[in-house]
């Protein structure tokens, strides 16, 4: 299992996902109208690095951080 956590205005409660890679993440999340519309959008950490491939290996444990675009001046 892998925690998923939701950052800044995603008002989501962190979650456990079975998971191998960050493809799986994503086809989990799909199905949450609350999430599903913040995917196309977010910036997505592993274990507070930043990655650009769904094809990411997770590991039991790992830690999944979605992180939406933000504005600040």
């Amino acid at each position: 299992m892998v925690r998923v956590e939701f950052l800044g205005p995603i008002q989501k409660e962190a979650l456990e996902v079975e998971a191998s890679t960050l493809r799986d993440v994503a086809a989990a999340l799909q199905s949450d109208a609350e999430v599903k519309d913040w995917l196309e959008s977010c910036a997505v950490a592993v274990n507070d690095t930043l990655v650009k491939s769904l094809d990411t290996a997770l590991k039991p444990g790992d830690k999944v951080s979605l992180l939406p675009p933000v504005c600040g001046g």
